[in-house]
């Protein structure tokens, strides 16, 4: 509880010194859909984000996929949307045509890929019944669902005469065509109303995912000619995939009027049919509920898993602070075969389901809240997939072989790997391989302390196990109600910790320690302990006691279940051993922007651990040749200083990834530890999290920049400048219509002349 007042008190000054930096660094992206895709394919993605502006690039972490920009939409003003809408009226009229340069431009031009349900590679064709929109074979004769007679399409006559053909177009006509296109599509996509306006620019990118590349999770952010944006997950996966028609930016709903902000979806988009093994992409609109139908087969054993909250962590404006989803699974006539709403402790809801007879079932997704936006994004995978959902032991000693011990589903000849024998302190994210996938990632931790397996009876003082310090126990909480106990000698003065890490590597286990005398008097007891570094955890289950032992003697730690739960999936490592005095550094933002000739900054926390309260120098390690940095020190009981870095350069093409250490005497030893980037996320009006990032990417960039203008307006004749109009704009209102008529045209969204007579309108009506 102390650590986690101190921090609670120190993180809005650390975030005010910080502001400088954030304003900076406003590069900034939402949601990402579809947020991921299949091994050996190329899709189409969205992205939605705000300080966009000059988006130059997308990427994502990790070998094996590439990316490609495609678009970006800004957020129009008023007036541009006025002068948009008056330049497609005039396009449609027949006589209008496009100067040479903008009908070349246009014949070049490359609109975002669709993404929808035929665009996937799991699409699977269906009849969709008039009646209640369900998605149904193409041999069906009836709706399974309302048995509304169903009518197959008809097939092309042979014998019949062939439709007419439109007369060719010329390539003016048809680069207007594109043109007009072009326009509708920004019209469409705008949102005068966001519900949240941080999301409403909008980059579309391509995304090349090769075959070989690592299925898992990986990081996605944008780069623009101003920074690089916050990271956002992006999965790699291995079964063929369909994803939903992107949703339009959602509507700020006004109280009695929620009905407004609904997405109205037609039917045929309502449900989707489906092939497992899928993944299915979408997005939840409030009051949406979205359904997939697919037919299985007795005896198969489906893991149905959903990726909501992971995938964007944190919502600030919204209890609990994440996207709720709940899963429930039907059979084709409606009755409910399974719901999960979470998986564990996990938000993201998990179903295993052995398909008890042959026939289709309808799998939904909707908000626990029926809330929804854009960026309430999912992911659900189906089929018979490995799903690993405990190991045992939890960790093990670095250098050393380990055997783990796995449980789950269709897990038939998968073998766990354990970290690689090069692996050093810490924790790291394992699969399950066998066959022809590989299962999720799990924790696995790692530690240079001696290491023991719990053998029972260790359960109360009589079976107390003797333990010698310093040790790691690999144990379980075998059954509801259990203690575990470890009887150690101390000495009067000695100081012990004994800290359980349970929670933070998946264990549904909520500890609980107790440290007592050999005559049961309790000398210290914890229940939850802060961890400051588990960014995703919004539940500090693991418990940590520090206790200074008052006399010679026997002493024994109590490990239990705080909710007297219990069983073989209850598993703990609980590090029994003098203080071993050490940190660990977070530092925000995960990115460093830096203007030219000029200097930027990160704030760097420190997470003192076992009473360490010494100095703490900071350093960036190898930084590139244009870069450079004094460091900086944090001092002793200190948890918070800024790290600054300066440049001479005036831009860089691409962004480099750094790396900030922080070096300190401990003892005898020098300890150095590489601090995690992260972002810092609020959850749901008021708590704050830091949330790791993969990498710190730098990237230095002109303040100056503004792109080439690429299109010279031919010059106004004055007889076309209208004589007539009454002068009533101050010079300040004339450049500012010019701006945006400039702004347009430059984005090649206007004609010669009309951007010309626009022109001459607005400065007839200067007041000179």
């Amino acid at each position: 509880m102390v650590n986690k007042l101190r921090f609670a008190i120190l993180a809005p000054a650390a975030l005010a010194a910080a502001a400088s930096s954030a304003r900076a660094q406003n590069q900034y992206i939402g949601y990402v859909y579809p947020a991921g895709g299949q091994q050996g394919t190329t899709f189409p993605i969205r992205i939605g984000g705000q300080g966009l502006q000059y988006a130059d690039g997308v990427i994502v972490t990790g070998a094996g996929v590439s990316c490609r920009l495609v678009d970006y939409y800004r957020v129009l003003s008023n007036q541009e949307l006025s002068f948009l809408n008056q330049q497609l009226a005039e396009l449609k009229k027949k006589e209008t045509a496009l100067g040479d340069e903008l009908a070349a431009k246009m014949a070049s031009f490359e609109f975002p890929a669709p993404i929808g349900p035929d665009t996937g590679t799991n699409a699977a064709p269906s009849l969709i019944c008039p009646a209640c929109g369900t998605a149904n074979p193409l041999d069906a004769a009836v709706c399974s669902k309302c048995n509304t007679k169903l009518e197959k399409p008809k097939d092309p006559d042979p014998g019949g005469e062939e439709p007419k053909s439109d007369a060719p177009k010329s390539e003016n006509e048809a680069a207007k065509e594109k043109l007009i296109e072009r326009i509708r599509r920004v019209l469409a996509e705008d949102e005068r109303t966001p519900a949240v306006r941080s999301q409403t620019e909008l980059v579309f990118a391509e995304i090349t995912v090769e075959p070989g590349a690592a299925p898992g999770r990986r990081e996605i952010r944008v780069i623009t000619r101003r920074g690089v944006s916050n990271p956002l997950p992006f999965y790699v996966d291995q079964v063929p995939e369909v994803a939903r028609t992107p949703m339009k930016t959602c509507q700020l709903p006004l109280l009695g009027k929620e009905y407004l902000a609904q997405r109205k979806r037609p039917p045929e988009e309502e449900e989707l049919a489906v092939s497992v093994p899928c993944t299915m992409n979408g997005q939840i609109a409030p009051g949406e509920v979205n359904r997939y139908r697919f037919e299985a087969s007795k005896g198969q054993r489906l893991v149905i898993s959903a990726k909501a909250r992971d995938l964007v962590p944190y919502v600030a404006d919204g209890v609990p602070g994440w996207f709720q989803a709940v899963l429930r699974l039907r059979d084709a006539g409606g009755n409910e075969l399974a719901y999960n709403d979470d998986f564990g402790f996990n938000p993201d809801p998990v179903i295993y389901f052995e398909v008890p007879e042959d026939g289709e079932y309808v799998l939904s997704i909707n908000e626990a809240l029926f809330r929804g936006r854009e960026s309430f994004v999912y992911r659900i995978t189906v089929g018979e997939l490995p799903l690993v959902t405990g190991v045992f032991p939890l960790g093990g000693r670095a250098g050393e072989p380990v055997t783990i011990e796995i449980s789950g589903w269709n897990l038939q000849n998968a073998v766990l790997a354990p970290p690689p024998g090069e692996a050093g302190p810490g924790v790291h994210m394992i699969a399950a391989a066998g066959g022809a996938f590989v299962s999720n990632h799990v924790p696995f931790a790692l530690d240079t302390l001696p290491e023991c397996l719990d053998t029972e009876p260790g359960d109360g003082p009589p079976g107390a196990r003797k333990v010698q310090l310093p040790i790691i126990v690999n144990g379980r909480i075998d059954r509801p109600g259990d203690w575990d106990v470890f009887e150690l000698e101390g000495n009067a003065g000695e100081t012990i910790v004994a800290e359980v890490w349970a929670r933070r590597l998946g264990s549904p286990l909520d500890s609980f320690l107790k440290v007592a005398g050999a005559d049961g008097k309790i000398i210290a007891l914890n229940d939850d302990h802060f961890d400051a570094g588990s960014g995703l955890s919004t539940s500090h289950a693991d418990s940590c006691v520090m206790a200074k032992l008052p006399a010679d003697g026997t002493y024994r730690i109590h490990l239990g279940d705080t909710t007297r739960h219990g069983g073989k999936e209850h598993a703990y490592r609980l590090r029994i051993s003098r203080p071993q005095p050490d940190f660990a550094l977070r530092l925000i933002p995960s990115r460093i922007c830096i203007p030219n000739n000029a200097s930027a900054a990160v704030t760097v926390y420190a997470i003192r651990k076992d009473g360490f309260d010494g100095p703490i120098t900071l350093s960036f390690k190898d930084l590139p040749k244009g870069l450079e940095s004094a460091g900086a020190t944090l001092p002793a009981t200190q948890e918070v200083v800024r790290l600054a870095v300066k440049t001479g350069l005036t831009a860089m093409e691409q962004p480099v990834d750094l790396t900030v250490v922080g070096a300190a005497k401990i003892g005898d030893r020098e300890v150095v530890h590489a601090a995690v980037p992260a972002e810092d996320r609020m959850q749901a009006f008021l708590w704050r999290h830091l949330l790791p990032a993969d990498t710190l990417p730098a990237l230095v960039f002109d303040r100056a920049y503004q792109p080439p203008a690429d299109r010279i307006r031919p010059p106004i004749r004055d007889e076309d400048r209208p004589k007539d109009l009454k002068p009533e704009l101050t010079r300040a209102s004339v450049d500012w219509y010019l701006k945006q008529l400039e702004s347009l045209y430059q984005d090649w969204f206007l004609t010669d002349e009309f951007v010309n007579r626009e022109i001459a309108k607005v400065e007839a009506r200067l007041i000179r």
